[in-house]
């Protein structure tokens, strides 16, 4: 029994770990393209980074985390050795958060959930081989990762294509700037309610059927959108055909926007990747809670854990952040406010589709997706394949890396406690 109490202690330190690290290496999915277009100082996007991560970890977060913590290892096939899953569980996370920390460090803007199901199939695998992982929703999880790069570059490009374009090619810049702009407001917000309270609230006891999401989303985006519109109406805008007096004229513009986007993309963040760091945790707390002698097939994530890593990523993205912000922000192609709000948009759009299907996505691949798919719309050259090629190979170490770490830890926890 003192067993578990352990190492429940060791993974409530490194699910905290790891959730810093998270927040360390994917601020700059969610801001990095707003810091890297001068739309915000650093310090503004930590703050805004803050309340929106913290608000889609806490609230929305319970749904992928239920996938992280039983949905890759098979429990039945566990069912056995809860205290071997338990330290299979504690092993992950530490592995996990070590590799983040250490490619925070050289600025790589790897996937924190690789990291993590890597880890968790490392353990699965030398606890009981081959039949303990779930292959299934590995291979379903697998094909997002190809699927939502894809998905996220071509949402930006279609942003890209209907929002900015025009405005740069129309003779009528301004009167089509106070047509799109609420438009765009309008979609955001439509979406950011809607993945929020379509059974996303379950901490507030509020459960919504799809029909009735959709009526609060229409009512908020509405609202937005009509705000955003008597706010521009009030902006002088002039008819400029001067190409340097309309990028003037309109960047303003789309830097607030582009803001906007940036917090919805930082509460989809949040949403999707606080389950890196409570699913393992949550594992070993449905073991604790049954002092060590079984594994629950089905337990609620506690809002005390939710709140940990909320916490833990929010102080992640303040105090480490900087290193892989710069990478996505300014070294992949020149980000202006408007092309910053298409990567946002489409990243954002992407994942947050995917965390109301359970799926635990990577948000570092489909931003970069997004933020490749902004550039390729402006032609090739505008790209530095370089550091796209750099990205590529740090996402193919991730896995493997965390799942030999796993191992190593697993066995040494193991022969520490005897088990």
């Amino acid at each position: 029994m003192a067993h578990i109490e352990i190492i429940f202690i060791l993974s409530i330190i490194f699910g905290a770990y790891m959730a810093w690290n998270i927040g360390a290496n994917d601020v700059a999915n969610a801001f990095g393209t707003s810091v890297g277009s001068k739309a915000l100082t650093i310090g503004g996007a930590v703050l805004l980074a803050a309340i929106f991560e913290f608000a889609g970890a806490f609230f929305v977060g319970a749904h992928v985390t239920e996938t992280i913590r039983k949905g890759m290892v098979d429990v039945e096939v566990v069912s056995s050795e809860p205290i071997l899953f338990a330290i299979g569980m504690t092993a992950a996370l530490l592995a996990a958060a070590v590799w983040l920390n250490l490619a925070s460090k050289w600025g790589w803007p790897v996937s924190t959930t690789h990291s993590i199901v890597g880890a968790v199939i490392g353990f699965g695998l030398v606890l009981a081989g081959t039949a303990a992982i779930n292959w299934p929703k590995v291979g379903q999880i697998a094909m997002s990762w190809v699927v939502s790069p894809a998905v996220g570059a071509l949402l930006a490009v279609l942003v890209y294509l209907s929002f900015v374009l025009p405005i740069y090619r129309s003779r009528e810049p301004g009167k089509l700037l106070r047509r799109l702009v609420p438009l765009a407001t309008g979609s955001v917000f439509f979406l950011l309610t809607l993945a929020m309270v379509y059974k996303g609230l379950k901490n507030m006891n509020m459960d919504l059927s799809f029909g009735e999401a959709c009526l609060w989303g229409l009512a908020i985006g509405g609202l937005a959108a009509i705000v955003t519109y008597l706010i521009i109406k009030r902006i002088p805008l002039k008819e400029e055909t001067d190409p340097v007096k309309k990028f003037k004229q309109t960047e303003p513009i789309f830097a607030v926007l582009q803001i906007i986007t940036a917090s919805y993309t930082a509460f989809a963040h949040g949403a999707n990747d606080v389950a890196n760091a409570v699913g393992p945790l949550a594992a070993v707390h449905s073991v604790w809670q049954n002092n060590g002698m079984a594994i629950a097939a089905k337990a609620n994530v506690p809002s005390w854990i939710l709140l940990l890593g909320a916490v833990f990523i929010v102080i992640g993205l303040a105090t480490f952040g900087y290193r892989v912000m710069a990478t996505i922000g300014t070294k992949i192609t020149s980000i202006t406010p408007s092309r910053g709000f298409a990567a946002e948009f489409g990243a954002a759009t992407t994942v947050l589709i995917c965390s109301r299907l359970s799926l635990p996505v990577s948000t570092t691949h489909t931003l970069v997706g997004a933020v490749i798919g902004v550039g390729l719309a402006r032609g090739m050259r505008s790209l530095d394949m370089k550091v796209v090629r750099d990205i590529g190979m740090s996402w193919l170490y991730t896995i493997p890396f965390t799942a030999v770490l796993t191992i190593l830890l697993f066995l040494a926890m193991r022969a520490i406690f005897s088990v």
